[in-house]
């Protein structure tokens, strides 16, 4: 059975887990997971093994290292902007 999180939850799953903790193994403990953007989904697992960071010193750091991995798909429409050009 797959896990599925929402990617707003991401962050208290990886408070489960015990810091500083190395990018691999955190990378293979959340193998499997599916994280549900807004507009697609990705493995947790791979998206962590893409983070350029070998350590995180807390599941907040983690997700910061995520948030330049995650496709434009993650967070809302593409093209769409935020304000009036």
């Amino acid at each position: 059975m797959t896990d599925e999180i929402h990617l707003s939850r991401v962050e208290s799953a990886l408070e489960d887990r015990a810091y500083p903790a190395d990018r691999e193994a955190l990378a293979e403990s959340f193998a499997g997971t599916t994280v549900l953007f807004a507009d697609g989904e990705g493995d947790l697992g791979d998206l962590l093994a893409d983070v350029d960071q070998e350590t995180f010193e807390s599941a907040a750091d983690a997700v910061a290292a995520l948030q330049n991995v995650l496709p434009i798909e993650a967070v809302g429409e593409p093209g769409q902007s935020d304000g009036d050009a």
